[in-house]
């Protein structure tokens, strides 16, 4: 009887170091330097710090685009979004950007044989065009590889304000069915525009259509009151959806995408939070994000599944303080720097549009450490289908196998990275390359940094990492060879 409990024992950690599960914790608009373990030190995030001090921390790590849809979309096709008309950011009516046909991220884990689970923020579109909320709401994630999805369609601050689990709305009263316009209002629906007076929330610019739970939104919305969610218990509510598919999957293997929509507008974190940065909603809403780490790490050590879990930790694109809604986010940023050593932020071509917190813990396989290798998010598709034994898929043609570096048995990852922010930009090694682009160099909304110049910029990352010194003017030849490169790249495309 010892014998083969111990050879049961001997195949199961076998296959957990062969094929691992995988949790890939996501953050919204969540910045390299919102984290303390990346040095922040105005925000205490224990939890996400626990996972750095047990895992690997990248120092480089990039999402592939500096705003959510395009950035999302990169991750789980393996294509840079810029290649694809369309996957701008997304109304929330917007029809399905993937087709269902394409091979993704979640379609890479089912074929290995995982159960595969989103939950949380999706923003890439759903049904194939005039959706009605009140049917069967396909496609979505259940047609291009999750067994299982609990979302929002799209943001917080974007109707229509209810989840979509699997193929319909949650909670939705058959008799109170939803409309959803992004043209014009419903008679009698009030609005952030027309009733002031209603908000708990104002906006700064904007965000002035429906007005929801005290909150005007994007767009316009009336019915469906029983499905609509409450902002404060968002958290909670995608916290517990995550634990719930941990537990049904624990046999595994099992994929979840676990896509926060803390720290992004509006910021309306529990009581429990409110107060507690000392730096307003933002700051609430990033303890908030670690808060949900920690349960669903917890979750991971109670079924006993640590050791057998590739945990990945990132966000889907730089910071930005005003997004829309007056919420102190500026008034009580004090010495905070939400993206860190970086220039930029969200909406920039510059580092802190795309460079993020990347954090992989695997406790059989990884050893705990700090990484500079240059690593991306749109080498999801072909890194993880390697790891599980599977081909790269043909159609994720800017997707890399850098499953070396992922973990940690390489110390370059990437030799080049395109980066999409305002101007698309080129990474090679340490040297930055942003061509001439038109355009505002702030964006005059949020007052971040666009990247867009009259003339090319080069910055050498090793000695100027917070991208101050043009260096385009004194280095012609380096500045020319990587416009060339960068046009190269945008146009070809694979491997």
């Amino acid at each position: 009887m010892k014998t083969a409990v111990f050879l049961s024992l001997a195949v199961s950690v076998a296959f957990a170091a062969d094929k691992p599960n995988v949790v890939l914790l996501y953050a919204d608009d969540l910045g390299y330097g919102d984290v303390s373990c990346y040095g922040s030190t105005t925000i205490a995030t224990p939890h996400i710090d626990k996972l750095a001090a047990e895992g690997l921390r990248f120092t480089d790590g990039h999402c592939a685009a500096a705003t959510c849809t395009p950035s999302r979309f990169a991750m789980l096709t393996g294509e840079y979004a810029f290649r694809q008309k369309g996957t701008g950011i997304l109304p929330g009516d917007a029809k399905m950007i993937i087709p269902p046909d394409r091979t993704t991220l979640a379609s890479v884990f089912k074929g290995a044989g995982y159960q595969t689970g989103v939950v949380g923020k999706w923003h890439l579109g759903l049904g194939d065009g005039d959706l009605d909320w009140n049917r069967a709401i396909q496609p979505g994630p259940l047609e291009i590889g999750f067994d299982h999805c609990f979302i929002m369609a799209a943001t917080g601050d974007r109707v229509p304000c209810v989840f979509v689990e699997n193929h319909q709305v949650a909670r939705l009263d058959p008799a109170d069915p939803i409309q959803v316009s992004y043209k014009q209002p419903f008679p009698g629906e009030p609005t952030g525009k027309a009733t002031p007076e209603l908000l708990k929330m104002h906006p700064s610019h904007g965000h002035d259509m429906a007005l929801i739970n005290g909150i005007s939104r994007i767009g316009y919305m009336r019915g469906g009151k029983a499905a609509i969610w409450k902002d404060e218990e968002m958290a909670d509510t995608f916290t517990d959806q995550a634990v719930k598919f941990i537990e049904a999957s624990k046999s595994g293997p099992f994929f979840l995408y676990f896509a926060a929509h803390d720290p992004h507008v509006p910021r309306v974190p529990h009581a429990r939070f409110v107060g507690k940065s000392g730096m307003g909603p933002r700051g609430d809403a990033i303890l908030q994000f670690d808060d949900c780490v920690g349960t669903i790490l917890a979750a991971l050590d109670r079924l006993g599944l640590k050791e057998s879990t590739l945990v990945l930790l990132s966000s889907d694109n730089g910071p930005v303080v005003d997004d829309g809604y007056q919420d102190e986010a500026v008034q009580k940023l004090g010495d905070h720097k939400p993206a860190g050593p970086l220039r930029g932020g969200k909406y920039s071509a510059f580092e802190g549009g795309t460079r993020v917190p990347f954090i992989v813990r695997w406790p059989a396989k990884v050893k705990p450490g700090v990484s500079s290798a240059l690593v991306c998010q749109v080498d999801f598709p072909a890194s993880f289908a390697a790891l599980t034994g599977l081909p790269a898929p043909a159609t994720a043609v800017d997707s890399h196998n850098i499953l070396p570096a992922i973990l940690g048995a390489d110390a370059t990852g990437r030799t080049e990275l395109v980066e999409q922010g305002g101007p698309i930009s080129l990474r090679e090694g340490n040297w930055k390359f942003i061509p001439s682009s038109p355009g505002s160099a702030r964006n005059k909304e949020t007052n971040s940094e666009t990247g867009n110049a009259p003339g090319p910029q080069l910055y050498d990352l090793s000695r100027d990492l917070g991208e101050q010194q043009n260096l385009a003017k004194t280095q012609p030849d380096q500045a020319n060879r990587m416009a060339a490169a960068l046009e190269k790249a945008r146009l070809g495309g694979g491997k």
